[in-house]
């Protein structure tokens, strides 16, 4: 696989290359060039595969030529899905308008779970005994990334791993997942928004002279390597309902890698209807989709934290895809943005009807997808991607429903250690001194 800016197609480098590169001179983000093509390979797989029998056969399509050039047993598809999928998505149902695709079933009950684990065991398998080659894995986090991220490389021999989150900006059970690992993993409490945290890892990709000291690995969305996994479940989704006709996804949008990753599984033969981008009040999207101007601004508070995202980044391989055309992207995507008054009703009334505790930011998706279906009723079903587990988010669970969620003592556990946090300015400098340190 070979990718190219965003920006300049001239720009090329190896998929390979580009898990441990900066950003594209010039700004962007890298992309695949040319777009794989995997309609024989979605059509040959039965309506019933498995998550792992999918993402083996997307795998071995995907990297073939990178596996070839591995001289190790262990380096095959098979295995790669295996090490990092030892959890799987399930699908169940809402009721017969709305499917939930539960992408809340790994080590840290969010999707980023996917991505992360992924990530995680490529960079293994594809840089070998990492110990003669040591790795700085860094992150920004706006909720659940960070928390996946650190659980997916915590104790990775030859890897440290460097995560910044907002200080007071997400929920307290998400800071102890990530400030209580220790060993290599560093997490900076920076005073300031989760676009302050996203600037400062751009900034530090993008610096040249810094990147030339160390092997600095992103791994947030703007990372392939953390992205384009999530294109499997989409694809496994779309083979069991394939019986129901085109599915419509309809994503919790914050920094917009999740909907990237399904319209990569689109653009790769995964028949579809289209996409719906579930906002929260950060409607950069939904109003670019209305005036065609893209105004990114600061971020904005909300129940749904990990949805706070002033400027997200990923749209910018969104606009790449439809040549930045807004006609273009509006005939393949609509932009549905939801209140706090309307998250916390969601939650009410899924559980008085379904007897189901959801998340805030899954309620993001359920509120979007009901107002679209109520205008809409014609159509083959919609999906809304369930995120996190509502465990992740009890006090705003109990107060939408009353009741609070039962939380695993796997997560129980961590609210008794002790948090392990650096705090730094909003600033490039700090933690450019702090990687160096």
């Amino acid at each position: 696989m070979q990718v190219c800016s965003t920006r300049d197609t001239s720009i090329r480098l190896s998929f390979r290359d580009s898990l441990i590169s900066g950003l594209p001179p010039g700004g962007g983000l890298y992309q695949p060039s040319p777009p794989p093509d995997l309609r024989s390979e979605i059509a040959s797989l039965s309506d019933q595969a498995s998550f792992l029998e999918v993402s083996t056969i997307l795998i071995s399509a995907l990297f073939q030529e990178e596996f070839a050039a591995i001289d190790r047993q262990s380096a095959t598809a098979s295995g790669l899905a295996q090490t990092a999928f030892p959890f799987a998505p399930s699908l169940s149902w809402l009721h017969d308008d709305i499917a939930l695709l539960e992408l809340f079933h790994g080590p840290t009950h969010a999707f980023k779970d996917f991505g992360a684990s992924f990530l995680a065991a490529l960079l293994e398998c594809f840089a070998g005994d990492v110990k003669s080659s040591p790795i700085k894995v860094l992150v920004a986090t706006s909720g659940d990334t960070g928390s996946a991220v650190a659980r997916a490389f915590w104790r990775r021999a030859g890897i440290e791993v460097v995560v910044l989150y907002p200080s007071g900006r997400i929920s307290l059970l998400q800071e102890r997942q990530l400030t209580t690992l220790g060993d290599n993993i560093y997490p900076l409490e920076v005073k300031g928004t989760f676009d302050d945290c996203q600037y400062m890892v751009k900034a530090a990709l993008a610096d040249s002279d810094l990147m030339a000291l160390t092997r600095l690995c992103p791994a947030n969305s703007i990372s392939l390597g953390r992205l384009l996994p999530q294109a499997f479940y989409y694809i496994f989704a779309g083979l069991r309902l394939r019986y129901r006709g085109q599915p419509l996804f309809c994503v919790p949008s914050g920094n917009f890698g999740n909907l990237t990753a399904g319209i990569y599984a689109a653009r790769w033969g995964l028949p579809v209807e289209g996409f719906i981008a579930a906002t929260n009040l950060n409607d950069v999207v939904p109003r670019f989709l209305e005036s065609g101007e893209w105004l990114p601004r600061s971020s904005a508070v909300s129940l749904s934290n990990a949805m706070d995202v002033g400027n997200p980044s990923n749209f910018e391989r969104i606009l790449a895809h439809w040549d930045r055309n807004p006609a273009a992207i509006r005939s393949h995507l609509r932009g549905l943005a939801v209140s706090d008054k309307e998250i916390l009703g969601t939650m009410r009334c899924v559980y008085q009807e379904d007897g189901r505790l959801v998340d805030p930011h899954t309620a993001v998706g359920i509120a979007a997808a009901r107002r679209f279906c109520a205008t809409d009723r014609d159509r083959s079903p919609v999906v809304v991607l369930a995120t996190a587990d509502a465990c992740k988010f009890p006090e705003i669970v109990r107060r939408a429903t009353g009741v609070k969620p039962a939380i695993p003592e796997s997560l129980q556990d961590l609210m008794d250690k002790p948090k392990q946090a650096t705090r730094i300015e909003p600033h490039y400098e700090a933690l450019r001194n702090f990687i160096l340190k």
